[in-house]
């Protein structure tokens, strides 16, 4: 069962003028019979009057406000469908038309909507109503509309009941791609999504963070600030206000509100771009408000407006600053631009909207282009009717042209092919002269498969019922005290770029950078953001990166770290820097310091070599220990000042392995070598029995020189298989890397160290005993002495190396070994060198003994003393020299004397014959 909905035809004309509505065609504001009827829905008016008083009757009322680009697109639709008809894409079947006026009005395009749904051929105008409308031939097959998103949104959702395909080719809104409560919508631009993200690339790319927004409050409105909103956030863009203006002019509040929009703006003087999602006699008004406070910013327009040659010719338009904007893209338009130089041909008697521009013009043709449509737009009806036939009608083709925004046209014509396509599709194989042919809902499958060829290329609805088309980046400049709409770029909606045609346009873009509308200033490069108690992101102080932190980039959230150790940054960085490797070079005046005194060492060890050399059988050399024993001391020497080469230079895993080994073994064959010297002296020297039976047990030369050094090196080893030193990188200095040695083991650094120390230790108690030998034979002396050096040295060294870092660190051992080195090299060499070369006559065989034999005398003395007083009962030590030596041959005038082949003789002491004869026989055997 159907019932029937009858459309009471009452309808007032949404003009100035008025027409009588007799019957439902007078509703009609444009139309042409044919096989298959296209509607059209444009906001021919900017709004519909309301009457006052009570009560408020369900009648549509009159509108006002002619909107001269809205008028042409539906020309561009005439011109489409009459090009189509004298074509032969469609081959024989004829287009049609309705084209009603929305007056940008929900209510009034709902009116027109339920037109399009009655029956055809219903000399009724009813709309049936059924469980399904596959069957069901409405009044047209498809819609070319509306206007306004708003209007699209109620429109389409009355048009789905029958899926009758509506094609807008200006209703943006993102929510009009939703598919599930709009599935007969289609349009031949991008959604609001691609434009406010074309907005928040453009400001990014300006530097801009701070910002304004105004938009109209509606349905179109509200989206495109949430659209906005939520591409701002991503983008780290602030919005600091929002204003909403009402959506209807008629509104008592609209005034009002302008003025707090304005007043904000003046307010916020560290916001100056404002982007602007408004009607264009929204903007017309906002505008003229702005002028008298002499605001200027840069206006970011949405495609509503950013085209309205209306409004780029207001009066000192120029002292709003800068109006950049994004279009939808033009195409060829010359064909359309011909139709409009031939338009005062066309027949009016179906055409109420070229009617009425005609009117309009014949009373305001003589005014200027901005004055001409403020003129057509203020006329009242009074005063339309007073003019009506009394003037001479006079075309104004010119105002036309001028008036063209080529993005609507090119997007209007572009909607007609579309559906003209998919009619196309649809006649293939059937008799489309008849209106059942097809349904409605057979056109929008066919039309979801549309493509068309636009300007060379392929263009065709996506999923959501979109054409992704390019915006073209508009830029309102003053040429010749004109403001031009200029293109300075196309942006690239599937890319998400700009692309700019040549370097001058490039260069008009970018000078927007100049402008800086921030809540803070930017963070340079080494610097980050901090933000205050403010609630937007975008509002912070900047604050230095610390150290060994950075940031490249302007307005940081955050400082990069350096990504290893080997870089560095100082506070407020823009960048790392590779630390500076630092080591004891060759070239370092320190270092060749202390080569040249390990080079002198080593110069120092070869002249003595040289030296006992060439005195090789004087008792000094032979005093000494021998030739042997001197090579092996003075090789150890070398060894040592060799040493300290490897402690100099980039430290390698050789150098770090053998510098401490080839000093530990070196340095402990020198001291073995002076131990073994030192226990023969005392052995030689030394008149207690019992400390000269143990020396004899411990002087082993060659077994204790091996064993001494053959610990040594089984340290050095286990040291080096199982904790070896390596190359390590300190970092402790903050802009600085310092190459070292790590000794693996400190443990076992310490051992070697210990090892030699204690050598040293015994080497010193042994020579210490015999620090009282003849004065020029006092060698134990001076190996006292030395040992002395050494531990000095190294007591030294020891709190000095703990708390050094830095390069200079090899250079401490260095010293404390130079130090050590010639400490025992001078005392045990160089005096026995000043002998040879300067106390000649002390350095033969004749004086040496001389020298042990009184130094024994003495010594043998006091040992004889000390023996009669520890056995005072024993008479025969008691015995004078008189006594004791007159059995002697050797005696003389009552003394004891001894005498050596070709020396002097030497006076005896009181001491038995036996006891002094002993000595001397092992003072001579022993040297």
């Amino acid at each position: 069962m159907a019932f029937v909905i009858f459309l009471i035809p009452c309808f007032v004309i949404g003009t100035d003028i008025a027409f009588s509505c007799q019957n439902a065609d007078d509703f009609v504001g444009a139309s042409s019979p044919g096989d298959i009827i296209i509607g059209g829905l444009f906001a021919v008016h900017s709004e519909m009057l309301h009457p006052e008083g009570d009560p408020i009757k369900p009648v549509i009322q009159n509108c006002a406000g002619f909107e001269i680009q809205v008028f042409l697109q539906t020309l561009a639709m005439i011109h489409a469908i009459e090009t189509i008809n004298n074509s032969t894409l469609l081959s024989g079947v004829t287009l049609g038309y309705e084209i009603y006026d929305t007056c940008a009005e929900v209510t009034k395009a709902m009116a027109s909507a339920l037109r399009f749904l009655s029956k055809v051929n219903s000399s009724e105008d009813a709309v049936e109503f059924k469980c399904n409308y596959s069957d069901y031939i409405p009044r047209v097959k498809a819609v070319t509309g509306a206007t306004y998103s708003e209007v699209s949104m109620a429109v389409s959702r009355l048009l789905a009941l029958q899926l009758i395909p509506q094609v807008s080719p200006a209703s943006s809104a993102e929510i009009l791609s939703d598919k599930i409560r709009f599935p007969s919508f289609f349009r031949t631009i991008p959604s609001d999504f691609h434009q406010t993200r074309a907005m928040t690339r453009l400001i990014c790319e300006s530097g801009w963070n701070w910002i304004g927004v105004i938009a109209t409050d509606d349905d179109n409105g509200r989206f495109a600030l949430e659209s906005f909103g939520v591409q701002a956030m991503a983008n780290n863009v602030c919005i600091a206000f929002k204003e909403m203006l009402p959506a209807y002019l008629s509104d008592s509040t609209f005034h009002t509100k302008v003025d707090h929009a304005i007043e904000k703006i003046v307010k916020e003087t560290r916001v100056n771009v404002i982007v602007v999602f408004m009607r264009q006699f929204h903007v017309l008004k906002l505008f003229k408000k702005a002028i008298e406070r002499n605001v200027n910013k840069i206006w970011i327009a949405s495609d509503n407006w950013s085209a309205a040659v209306k409004i780029s010719t207001i009066p000192n338009i120029r002292q709003l600053g800068t109006v950049v904007g994004f279009g939808f893209k033009s195409g060829d338009i010359s064909s359309f631009q011909q139709f409009l130089r031939n338009l005062h041909e066309k027949p009016t008697e179906n055409n109420k909207f070229l009617r009425e521009y005609i009117t309009l013009s014949s009373v305001c043709a003589h005014l200027e282009y901005h004055d001409f449509q403020k003129c057509i737009a203020n006329q009242s009806q009074d005063n339309l009717l007073e003019n009506d036939g009394s003037k001479p009608q006079i075309w104004r083709d010119d105002f036309l042209n001028a008036s063209v925004e080529p993005g609507f046209i090119h997007s209007t014509i572009l909607a007609v092919y579309a559906i003209a396509h998919a009619i196309k599709g649809q006649c293939k194989d059937r008799d489309c002269k008849d209106p059942s042919a097809f349904t409605p809902w057979e056109l929008l499958e066919e039309l979801k498969k549309v493509v068309i060829t636009d300007d060379d290329k392929e263009v065709k609805f996506d999923s959501n019922g979109d054409m992704n088309i390019s915006y073209d980046v508009l830029l309102w400049k003053e040429i010749d005290g004109h403001m031009e709409i200029t293109t300075v770029a196309e942006y690239d909606a599937e890319k998400g770029g700009f692309i700019f045609e040549d370097e001058d346009k490039k260069k008009d873009f970018l000078a927007l950078k100049k402008v800086q509308s921030t809540c803070s200033q930017h963070c340079r490069p080494g610097q980050v953001k901090k933000v205050t108690e403010s609630p937007h992101t975008c509002c912070y102080e900047c604050v230095y990166c610390p150290e060994n932190h950075y940031s490249n980039k302007t307005d940081m959230d955050y400082c990069y770290r350096c990504n290893n150790k080997t870089y560095w940054a100082p506070i407020n960085s823009s960048t790392c820097y590779r630390k500076t490797i630092y080591f004891l070079a060759w070239t370092d005046w320190f270092a060749i310091f202390l080569l040249l005194l390990s080079a002198f060492g080593v110069v120092l060890v070869l002249c003595i070599c040289i030296i006992f050399t060439k005195n090789l059988d004087t008792p000094v050399v032979k005093a000494s220990g021998g030739l042997t024993v001197c090579y092996i001391i003075l090789f150890s020497h070398f060894l040592i000042f060799l040493s300290t080469v490897f402690f100099i230079d980039v430290p390698t895993e050789f150098k770090c392995k053998t510098r401490q080994a080839v000093f530990g073994i070196s340095f402990t064959l020198c001291i073995s070598c002076i131990l073994i010297k030192s226990l023969k002296i005392l052995l030689a020297f030394s008149f207690d029995p019992k400390l000269q039976n143990f020396l004899k047990c411990m002087y082993k030369p060659i077994p204790t020189v091996v064993t001494c050094t053959g610990i040594q090196v089984i340290i050095c080893t286990f040291w080096l298989i199982f904790r070896t030193p390596f190359v390590s990188q300190n970092f402790s200095i903050p802009r600085a890397i310092i190459l070292e040695c790590n000794e693996g083991s400190i443990v076992a650094f310490g051992i070697m160290l210990g090892y030699i120390a204690a050598l040293a230790f015994i080497c010193f108690i042994f020579a210490f005993k015999g620090r009282k030998l003849p004065e020029n034979y006092n060698e134990a002396k001076f190996i006292t002495f030395g040992m002395l050096i050494y531990f000095i040295a190294w007591i030294v060294f020891i709190p000095v190396y703990a708390t050094t870092f830095g390069k200079y660190l090899p250079a401490v051992e260095i010293i404390v070994v130079l130090i050590s080195n010639y400490g025992i090299l001078c005392c045990t060499f160089l005096p026995k060198c000043y002998i040879i070369i300067y106390k000649q006559e002390t350095n033969t065989k004749s004086a040496f003994l001389k020298m042990v034999y009184t130094y024994s005398s003495k010594s043998a003395g006091s040992v004889a003393v000390s023996q009669v007083s520890l056995d005072s009962k024993s008479s025969s030590f008691r015995a004078n020299i008189t006594d004791s030596c007159k059995t002697d041959n050797d005696s003389v005038n009552g003394n004891c004397h001894f005498q050596v082949p070709g020396q002097p003789l030497i006076k005896g002491k009181v001491l038995p014959k036996n006891v002094a004869r002993t000595i001397v026989r092992k003072r001579v055997s022993s040297i």
